[in-house]
């Protein structure tokens, strides 16, 4: 409880301070007080810290990031953002002045104001490596907190902020996606170049339309469009069709769009490897 919610349901400073020296509240910061015992959980800790920076306040960054479950804390302090020209110092607190700040940023989870996930993406955005980067995105999308595809096509809305650059870096590859028939003049040098003939596209292979195939060799090359996102529904069909071709005989493989326009070298080593074992056999 704040000093304010103390005086305003009736206490005095007096019977304030006598109840500190009684232990029955104790001050965690100035103004802030613990009811009954001092030890506070992780989510006290942040709920004090909020109410210690005043009106405006939300926990964000790091401590943000590790209440929604993609990211930890750092050691140097909590992250508060104020939404108001401020100047405040406090012990074991990393006040941030943001007044402006979007009100539609904050929610309030658990009685605790927080940044949302996606605005907690964007803060972080320039405070992380790139691998610390892609693990948060990777757990705000498997948490459900974030769609990682619609949250990389609606980062014009944070349009100025820092974080938006190392974004939409990293975001690229989950939302990149060819055209059909791009994904054909793209690929089929790749496979011409390990020494593949042409393969049959948009073939029905074991009841699925596959995207290229080799019957001789027994091959079949899948590509998605994503390259971490996919819902439970579509890894579930992706997991059935490749058991599939695997229980008929076939060897199925799997690229992105993205790898296959960009990263033309993987692609072209896994594939040079996989038609040796098989000619091998």
């Amino acid at each position: 409880m704040t000093r304010r919610d103390l005086l305003a349901i009736g206490f005095d400073a007096r019977s304030i301070e006598h109840r500190i020296a009684k232990g029955r509240l104790h001050r965690i910061h100035a103004g802030v007080y613990a009811v009954g015992r001092p030890q506070l959980t992780r989510e006290g800790r942040w709920m004090a810290a909020v109410l210690a920076c005043g009106p405006g306040a939300a926990l964000s960054h790091h401590s943000a990031a590790a209440f929604w479950g993609f990211g930890r804390e750092w050691a140097r302090g909590i992250d508060v953002s104020v939404r108001r020209e401020s100047y405040l110092r406090r012990n074991g607190i990393r006040p941030r002045s943001r007044p402006s700040l979007p009100a539609d940023d904050v929610v309030i989870r658990h009685e605790i104001p927080v940044t949302t996930p996606a605005r907690t993406i964007v803060d972080v955005a320039t405070e992380m490596g790139p691998d610390r980067l892609e693990r948060a995105v990777n757990e705000a999308d498997k948490l459900d907190l974030i769609d990682a595809e619609e949250f990389g096509l609606g980062l014009d809305r944070f349009a100025g902020e820092p974080g938006v650059r190392p974004l939409r870096r990293l975001l690229d590859p989950y939302t990149f996606r060819l055209s059909d028939s791009d994904l054909e003049v793209f690929f089929r040098p790749i496979a011409a170049a390990v020494g593949l003939p042409q393969p049959l596209t948009k073939a029905w292979v074991n009841g699925f339309e596959v995207d290229f195939f080799w019957p001789n060799l027994g091959l079949v090359v899948e590509t998605d469009g994503l390259k971490y996102h996919r819902t439970t529904s579509a890894q579930t069909r992706d997991r059935l069709r490749d058991q599939t071709h695997t229980a008929s005989g076939l060897t199925p493989l799997r690229f992105t769009h993205y790898q296959v326009r960009y990263e033309r070298a993987h692609v072209r080593r896994v594939l040079a490897r996989t038609a040796r074992n098989l000619r091998a056999d």
